[in-house]
């Protein structure tokens, strides 16, 4: 007789919902981590998702609801009744009831602001007048503060009974009598102070703040450099407005890699998961860069029309010339890629472009030597093997081909590397430079460089 395998936590909820064991099945999802609860929901059949979210108690179903995809999100309000709604709300953070608010649709939003607090409807609309992709979008107001003047007794006494609603008390944050920032403080260094040493007096790393109108590259950054859990916000004056967290930051980290992956491939930003997208709006945002590349491309069918007679009189050189602008258009590619990360990730500097500038004139003439020595190869022996006749100057031809793309490469990695940090100059995303408009750039100037050097190496035998 064999044993049967122990049922996973998913059959354990389905098989609890069929016993209609609602408090063993409300205390099992206590237990969990609120995004693990989100992904049990998200499984489920939609029947039955807004009813386990029912029975979550107040204050997890806010959180659970925080991690929730906007799909989901948008069904549970169309399932809940106002009243289940505003306690929902009442209990998300104020930055992620923010972001509910700027992702859905305008008919939800309004349900969704109607069923707020005054108190958080404020907070909301306080939020949600600073510009997108600013601090002020992705921080709260509920941090702990503390008085300049008062000790490390006073200040622990002062958290104990004012931090439950913050966000973190990981950092607690001094102010003086104007609500200006002075100083921000570990909770450790709190603890392990004397009791009797005023907060300012204890030492701590230097403060670290940002202003609400900082765009979210620059807090990103300023976590990476600080390595800190949260940062302070504040105005043009010092004032203390919120906090923002590690956990905002992290989305906004993947938003910055998202759509920096995504214009690298020549698109708009996509705005919901790839599946949620329209056909008609996933069109549109494809459609305006592959039409300016296509325009683009049109130009290598104008440098061709130029070479006509050269191509006439040497038929053989037009079969190289996929391979000529290909090599280019990868080798931009690649070096285009490299660096608008190393300038994402701030290895490199505007100040750095002839530094780049040297490195891949070098890189380039020896990868196109490289891929110059294989072509030379390819073509005298697909001829001495009677695979393929290229005449009898194929040794030129093969010369030709590899004197090509020396210069056709080093054309690439040049523009490659160089378009990123023109584009940055300009105030422009480097990823803008993407791959395929590299590519198409190299295409045409690829032709050019091959029929020059074509008319130069084969002129008075084939042309």
């Amino acid at each position: 007789m064999t044993d049967m395998a122990p049922m996973s936590f998913d059959e354990k909820l389905r098989q609890t919902i069929s016993l209609q064991d609602w408090q063993g099945l409300r205390d099992s999802l206590i237990e969990l981590h609120p995004s693990d609860v989100a992904d049990l929901i998200v499984a489920l059949p939609a029947e039955e998702d807004a009813f386990v979210f029912r029975l979550l108690p107040k204050e997890k179903a806010g959180e659970v609801f925080s991690y929730l995809p906007n799909d989901h999100q948008e069904e549970l309000i169309d399932a809940l009744t106002n009243e289940q709604v505003r306690a929902v709300l009442q209990t998300m953070n104020p930055d992620d009831r923010t972001r509910l608010l700027e992702e859905m649709p305008a008919i939800v939003t309004r349900r969704l602001i109607a069923a707020l607090s005054p108190e958080d409807l404020k907070n909301t609309r306080w939020l949600l007048g600073y510009p997108e992709e600013t601090a002020g979008r992705y921080m709260t107001p509920n941090y702990v503060t503390i008085r300049h003047d008062i000790t490390a007794g006073q200040a622990l006494d002062h958290i104990r009974r004012t931090g439950q609603r913050a966000e973190t008390v990981n950092v607690v944050y001094i102010l003086d009598d104007r609500g200006t920032l002075v100083e921000d403080i570990r909770l450790s260094s709190l603890v392990l102070a004397d009791p009797t040493t005023k907060v300012t007096d204890i030492d701590d790393p230097p403060l670290v703040c940002v202003l609400a109108t900082d765009d979210r590259e620059e807090v990103v950054k300023a976590f990476e450099k600080y390595d800190r859990v949260a940062l302070p916000v504040t105005d043009s004056d010092g004032h203390m407005l919120g906090i923002i967290t590690v956990d905002d930051i992290l989305d906004v980290a993947e938003q910055e890699a998202t759509e920096d992956i995504v214009k690298m491939g020549g698109s708009e930003v996509l705005d919901a998961p790839y599946l949620n997208v329209g056909l008609f709006a996933m069109v549109k945002k494809r459609a305006g860069w592959l039409s300016a590349l296509f325009l683009g491309e049109m130009l290598t069918a104008t440098a061709m029309s130029y070479f006509e007679g050269e191509i006439a009189h040497a038929v053989v050189l037009a079969l190289f010339v996929p391979l000529i602008i290909s090599s280019g258009g990868n080798s931009g590619s690649q070096a285009a890629s490299l660096v608008i990360r190393s300038l994402a990730l701030r290895e490199l500097h505007l100040r750095d472009w002839y530094r780049v500038f040297g490195r891949e004139v070098i890189s380039g003439v020896l990868l196109g030597a490289l891929l110059g020595f294989i072509g030379f190869f390819r073509i005298v022996l697909w001829h001495r093997l009677h695979i393929t006749s290229y005449g009898p100057h194929y040794i030129l031809i093969a010369f030709t081909v590899w004197a090509a793309l020396i210069g056709v490469v080093m054309f690439g990695t040049l523009a490659g590397s160089l378009l990123p940090f023109l584009m940055h100059r300009l105030g422009f995303d480097p990823a803008t430079s993407s791959a395929p408009f590299v590519a198409t750039l190299v295409d045409v100037t690829g032709l050019c460089i091959y029929f020059w050097v074509a008319l130069m190496i084969l002129h008075g035998t084939l042309l």
